[in-house]
């Protein structure tokens, strides 16, 4: 099936799916039912085993899913989300979920960077970015294990400036073959309170 085919048919479907009315089923308000976020990978295998392994419905919680459930200065359009979920959108907890056999696990950017210096589309955008002082090595860094990944993004979170006191914050690793979360790590955001001798 080429793309055009593929979109055809998804068109086509979404025709199906919106005239036997389908979509009433997933009716929601955009704000969490149970306030609280999921920060988690964008693993294909992700799609419906998380929410089913959390016992999420449609509406529970609002979800956000980047490269290996990372976290950190360099996700600032992630950042932005959170603060939105939780100042616009009332959420008071934020669960990041990374997985088992994550693609970013070992992830070196040498690859990437060596197939995007075989596109010649790219080659201006790549010199864009370099002049802007982007390190592409430092920006598509991944991690060594998926515990410590969860537990850097969730102090980093913890740690964040912009969130406010009493957000909690949980760390958990799903195993995409079998759905088993286990529980990493948790911090609430305290008040930190500065004392002069």
């Amino acid at each position: 099936m080429n793309k055009v085919e593929r979109l055809e048919s998804m068109l086509k479907k979404n025709e199906e799916f919106v005239a036997k009315g389908e979509g009433e089923k997933f009716k929601a308000s955009k704000f969490s039912n149970k306030n609280m976020l999921v920060i988690t990978c964008m693993d294909a295998r992700l799609i419906k085993m998380l929410p089913e392994a959390l016992d999420l419905k449609n509406g529970d919680a609002n979800i956000i899913k980047t490269a290996g459930a990372l976290v950190c200065e360099k996700s600032e359009n992630v950042l932005r989300s959170i603060l939105v979920s939780v100042y616009e959108l009332g959420v008071e907890e934020i669960f990041v979920v990374g997985h088992h056999d994550c693609g970013m696990a070992g992830f070196c950017c040498d690859n990437l960077l060596e197939k995007w210096k075989d596109r010649s589309d790219i080659q201006q955008g790549l010199q864009q970015l370099a002049n802007e002082g982007v390190n592409f090595e430092r920006w598509l860094k991944g991690f060594d294990h998926v515990e410590d990944s969860v537990k850097e993004s969730v102090s980093f979170l913890h740690e964040y400036p912009l969130l406010p006191q009493g957000i909690k914050i949980h760390g958990l690793i799903i195993n995409p073959e079998n759905g088993k979360v286990d529980h990493v790590t948790s911090l609430i955001k305290e008040e930190k309170v500065e004392r002069t001798v």
